[in-house]
């Protein structure tokens, strides 16, 4: 039987518009993920940002696809995950995806991780990663206005 390649994902549900979801995902990415350590911007098509925690992650993501208030997709153009054995560039050519869904007075925002998958070696930790800063990082920006990085 063949197994099945499921990339990580991760949904939250808010109590705000799409459009305030959307601005705080492209607006805000220092404030829920990278912190200082995020250098460039994912506003518009074609930006790119870098993250870097020295001796730990670094990640250069390129935005490939934006729907104003629907979806936003980063590409990960470079990666080096210091911390793996076999390959520390696992990240790259992977994508972020967050799809931005109304639902009554409430947004859905679907998180995946597109070749993020079992299989990987940083999986089991990157999961464990996405799920507090999807969850808890990004949900409380959204939600509250609480920037988890000043």
């Amino acid at each position: 039987m063949e197994k099945e390649n499921k990339s990580f994902t991760a949904t939250i549900e808010v109590s705000n518009s799409p459009q305030h979801v959307f601005n705080h995902i492209t607006n805000g990415v220092a404030k829920w993920w990278g912190g200082k350590d995020l250098e460039g911007s994912s506003k518009k098509l074609d930006d790119e940002f870098i993250i870097h925690h020295p001796g730990a992650h670094y990640s250069k993501q390129k935005l490939v696809e934006i729907v104003p208030n629907k979806k936003v997709v980063w590409l990960v153009t470079e990666s080096t995950l210091d911390w793996l054995q076999k390959d520390k560039h696992e990240w790259k050519n992977t994508k972020m995806i967050f799809e931005i869904i109304a639902k009554g007075d409430k947004t859905i925002l679907h998180f995946t991780h597109e070749g993020l998958v079992p299989e990987k070696e940083c999986y089991a930790l990157c999961h464990r990663g996405w799920n507090t800063v999807i969850k808890n990082y990004l949900f409380n920006y959204i939600s509250e206005g609480k920037a988890h990085f000043k």
